[in-house]
């Protein structure tokens, strides 16, 4: 196919030598052109077709021929222009020279004439340079005089620690003054310095906050005492005035001024001086500005949250060191004080620093802080309160936590728990005023001379009388000296009840409590009195070896008046509480059951020591019981008994009710029992019808004694019958009436009813014969063995009816 394209028809020939030529002329009208580049042109030559470029360099020759043939064309028709320009040229040369001279020389002579303006213009442009240098340089220094300004400012307010005013110059330095300026080095310098500066300030600031939270743990106690005293004076403020609006004095209720106008108004009710002195704050006592200053600085440099932590963890670590109490707070009133005053200080500080910063501390932390501080302070009181031995310490410390719940609760803080921790400390109170009562009673009832109060004059008795509510028609009809029949303990005793009540009302004051709860208290705690202490000092009194009978007695009547007398300190209870004694929930006085408990223990110890005083009488007996006959008269240390018996019932003549007679009665039977324990006491073995016969002539006397009635108030025989059993057996064996005995025993017509059979064997066995000497029934043997046989009879008959009761 090559061959064929190559070699083909004369005709394609002809056709292909025409395209040729066609694209020759335009290949060369593109080199031609300067705008075409000439790369892709030259390289489509060569790609067209085989031997092409020989074509291409033969159209070129030809193309270059016929632009040869036309320049020559050209310049053969402007040849002659050419030489009549030239020839024009050379005639004008003559003149340019002449006129280059002209020229030089005139160049010369102005150049001649110029060098001492330019020399001059130099200057000026030398000037305007220096000119246009300094006004820059003004400009400049315009622009940097203000910074240098704000910066020496700062420096100023650095060294005068106005840290905030510094920290806002610093901002105005950064944002607006060093920019202007920035392309110096100073500036530069500057702005690496202001960070350095900041922390400095911030270092600082912190150092101040450290000093002020040291100087306010230091000042707290100062804080807080003027704010209890402010309370506390508030507190009197309102009580005068509740007073005086009870009387009518007032009709607009004043209860509406702030703390400081109440304690402005009591001040001025004191002397001169305390009406100039000045109503102090925590703000006039504090300095606050460093947590100001310092809340500011940390605020600007975008760390406040740091310095709100940081404050208060510091301030929890100052609550619980001034949480901490002294380890003898307890010993005085001070020491709570100071206790108080510091945790005042320390609340009243925060409370100023919630309300003068915004968000510094919270309500919610405050909060948080005062209920961790009240679970501490009602421990420690709790602890230290139980220290204390001292009610007046009590009660001071009542009233210092009253002022302390008020001055807190005046700042926003809750304090129900302090009022209920003052009812714990009211029973402490309670328990101190009885240990102290118990002393003051021991005292009266051992400095008491147990008997009747001697009243000289009218005067004497309306001082008694005034002390204590005796009332007694009889003894009022008296003339004068006269006695009155209790002894003095009792209008000391009465006094001291009163006193007490008193005592117990001043806790109660203040507590916000009404009046039918303090009437309970009163109540409640006066009972306590009556029934604990009072009571057991009575017991503790009858029980002492020391308090003989007449004392005994004399305690039996002054408890009866006592008793008698708590009616009346019902009624002044009721006159101090106006609670009337009809309402329901009214407490009773349990006096009544304490005087009546003492008065049956002395009435019981009166019973025992006469019975004691009995036994030591008849330890003196000293019977010889083989006697052949009696003395025919009774036994000494029987007639001294009966002699003490007689003077000692006469006292007991002052005693009410039956007491006496229970006395009597008993001091019969104990004395008939003794006197029988005697007669079969086992170690006598034997006794002889002389010794009974002596024996008989006592019980006489003790009959005889019982019959002259000692005591008024026995009807009949009543007191004789106390020795029945011994009269009976005496008769037995006196009167020798066995047959009787024996025939009419068991039946309760019997005149031997109340001898009993082993009684009866028992001493009848002591008089048996039994083959000793002296034996009385000696000489019924040898006058008459029948009676012997008779005795032994009696014997065997009283065993049997022994061993027929016992089976």
């Amino acid at each position: 196919m090559h061959s064929q394209r190559v070699h083909g028809t004369p005709h394609q020939r002809g056709v292909d030598n025409e395209e040729g030529e066609k694209v020759f002329g335009n290949i060369l009208a593109e080199l031609e052109s300067v705008d075409l580049p000439l790369g892709t042109t030259l390289r489509s030559i060569y790609d067209d077709q085989p031997n092409a470029h020989m074509r291409f360099m033969e159209k070129l020759d030809a193309r270059i021929r016929n632009h040869d043939r036309e320049i020559e064309k050209m310049c053969n028709f402007h040849h002659q222009g050419f030489v009549d320009a030239i020839t024009e040229l050379l005639k004008v040369r003559t003149d340019a020279e002449k006129l280059m001279g002209q020229v030089t020389d005139t160049n010369r002579r102005l150049q001649e004439a110029g060098r001492e303006v330019t020399a001059q213009t130099g200057e000026v442009i030398r000037c305007r340079s220096q000119q246009r240098n300094m006004a820059t340089t003004v400009e400049k220094l315009q622009l940097c005089i203000p910074v240098l300004q704000m910066y020496s400012k700062l420096k100023e307010q650095l060294e005068s620690k106005r840290y905030y005013a510094a920290l806002k110059t610093m901002e105005q330095l950064e944002k607006i003054y060093i920019p202007r300026v920035s392309q110096y080095r100073f500036c530069q310098i500057m702005a690496e310095n202001l960070p350095r500066l900041r922390e400095e300030i911030k270092e600082i600031s912190m150092s101040d906050l450290k000093d002020f939270l040291e100087s306010i743990r230091k000042h707290s106690d100062k804080v807080g005492e003027t704010a209890m005293r402010q309370a506390q004076q508030h507190r009197t403020f309102n009580s005068a005035v509740a007073k005086q609006a009870s009387v009518g004095h007032y009709t607009k209720p004043l209860y509406s001024l702030s703390w400081q106008t109440h304690a402005r108004n009591i001040l001025m009710t004191d002397d001169d001086d305390d009406a100039d002195e000045e109503i102090l704050t925590a703000q006039d006592l504090v300095d606050f500005s460093p947590v100001y200053r310092c809340l500011h600085i940390y605020a600007v440099l975008g760390d406040r949250e740091t310095f709100e932590n940081y404050y208060r963890k510091q301030r929890k670590k100052q609550a619980r060191l001034v949480l901490q109490p002294q380890a003898n707070m307890h010993e005085t009133v001070e020491g709570y004080r100071r206790y108080f005053n510091q945790i005042v200080g320390f609340f009243v500080v925060e409370d100023h620093i919630l309300h003068a910063t915004q968000g510094l501390v919270t309500r919610a932390f405050t909060d948080e802080l005062w209920n961790m501080a009240l679970s501490k302070i009602i421990a420690v009181l709790r602890t230290h309160s139980s220290y204390c031995e001292d009610p007046d310490l009590v009660l001071e410390l009542k009233n210092l936590i009253v002022i302390f719940a008020d001055t807190l609760q005046g700042f926003g803080f809750s304090v129900n728990r302090l009022f209920d921790l003052l009812f714990e400390v009211r029973d402490q109170y309670n328990e101190t005023l009885l240990k102290k009562w118990a002393l003051v009673f021991r005292e009266i009832f051992e400095l008491d001379n147990y008997s009747p109060i001697p009243v000289e004059t009218e005067d004497e008795y309306k001082l008694v009388v005034s002390r204590f509510p005796f009332h007694d028609a009889e003894i009022e009809k008296q003339d004068f000296p006269k006695k009155l029949p209790m002894s003095q303990s009792v209008p000391q005793i009465y006094m001291q009840v009163k006193e007490f009540i008193y005592a117990s009302l001043k806790f109660s004051e203040s507590l916000h409590r009404s009046s039918t709860e303090i009437d309970d208290m009163l109540r409640k705690s006066t009972n306590l009195l009556l029934t604990r202490t009072l009571s057991s000092c009575l017991q503790n009194l009858i029980k002492k070896p020391h308090i003989g009978l007449t004392e005994l007695v004399q305690i039996i009547i002054n408890t009866t008046h006592l008793e008698q007398a708590c009616r009346y300190l019902e009624e002044f209870i009721t006159n101090i509480t106006n609670v009337s004694p009809e309402t329901v929930h009214t407490t009773r006085l349990y006096g009544l059951s304490t005087f009546k408990d003492a008065r049956h223990a002395a009435e019981g110890e009166i019973y025992t020591k006469l019975n004691q005083k009995i036994d030591e009488f008849i330890q003196l007996a000293d019977y010889e019981w083989s006697m052949a006959e009696s003395d025919g008269r009774a036994s000494g240390y029987l007639m001294d008994l009966i002699n003490f018996l007689r003077s000692t019932f006469q006292v007991f003549t002052h005693l009410p009710g039956k007491v006496a007679q229970t006395a009597c009665m008993s001091a019969c039977k104990h004395l008939s029992t003794s006197l029988m324990q005697m007669l079969l006491d086992t170690e006598l073995k034997q006794i002889s019808m002389g010794a009974i016969q002596q024996f008989n002539l006592d019980v006489i006397q003790c009959e005889l004694f019982a019959s002259s009635e000692p005591v008024p108030g026995f009807q009949g025989d009543t007191l004789q019958l106390a020795f029945i059993d011994l009269r009976q057996l005496l008769d037995l064996f006196m009167v020798w009436d066995w047959s009787t005995y024996l025939a009419d025993y068991g039946q309760p017509t019997s005149k031997y009813l109340r001898v009993n059979p082993a009684t009866a064997l028992t001493l009848l066995e002591k008089m048996k014969d039994t083959s000793k000497k002296n034996n009385i029934f000696s000489q019924f043997r040898k006058n008459d063995r029948d009676k012997q046989k008779l005795i032994e009879t009696v014997v065997k008959q009283l065993r049997s009816l022994v061993n027929g009761m016992s089976s």
